[in-house]
């Protein structure tokens, strides 16, 4: 896909969307072939590939016994965050929560873990987002918040491969979309045309 652009990825269940996010994020290795993502390969530049994405996957990545607050700076110090503590309170407020950061991530809720995620996500504001139906789990006003963070990061040096089930949001945000069924990519094209949407609906109609 080209810089610039978000891609919706979308696919039945048990269609290869997490597991070809986990690859691109390199949390788990593709049993062949090479992976290349912002021209770097995953299997000979690891390390400096992780430092250019954010990644939020369905486990929040973070620890429970730490406040969101010491996730945060913990990931800082990982990432080289030039001005951790202003970056903190700036991705908090992004995902409305920085009256939430000195509390236990472990005494959290679903929704307020993930919130946190994608705040960890964009502290070192990575050129590459990987985002696993990031919206799953979060409530009316943390999913408009989302879309605003999607849809605010519009730069020609960056880009956005999200994963959804809901199909009007991956028109909504999506440049182009990718319709995966059994680990192959059945569709690939403009997410707003009418072809994409007929390609998801004739997937999911050909699962059930």
């Amino acid at each position: 896909m080209p810089w610039g652009q978000t891609l919706s990825l979308v696919g039945a269940n048990g269609s290869g969307k997490t597991t070809l996010l986990k690859i691109l994020a390199t949390l788990s290795k593709p049993d062949s072939g090479q992976i290349l993502v912002g021209g770097l390969s995953s299997d000979i530049s690891g390390a400096a590939l992780r430092k250019q994405i954010g990644v939020v996957t369905h486990d929040p990545l973070l620890y429970d016994d730490l406040t969101a607050r010491e996730n945060l700076r913990f990931y800082c110090r990982m990432f080289d965050v030039p001005d951790a503590d202003e970056r903190v309170e700036s991705v908090a407020e992004m995902v409305g929560m920085e009256a939430r950061l000195d509390q236990r991530i472990g005494s959290m809720s679903h929704g307020m873990k993930k919130r946190f995620s994608i705040a960890r996500a964009l502290l070192h504001d990575p050129p590459i987002l990987l985002m696993d139906e990031p919206e799953s789990g979060l409530d009316y006003e943390a999913a408009n918040l989302l879309d605003k963070i999607i849809s605010e990061r519009t730069d020609p040096r960056r880009a956005i491969v999200m994963t959804t089930h809901d199909i009007e949001r991956a028109v909504r945000l999506g440049d182009s979309m990718a319709v995966l069924s059994d680990g192959r990519v059945s569709y690939s094209g403009d997410a707003k045309s009418e072809t994409a949407r007929e390609a998801y609906l004739g997937q999911s109609e050909s699962v059930t």
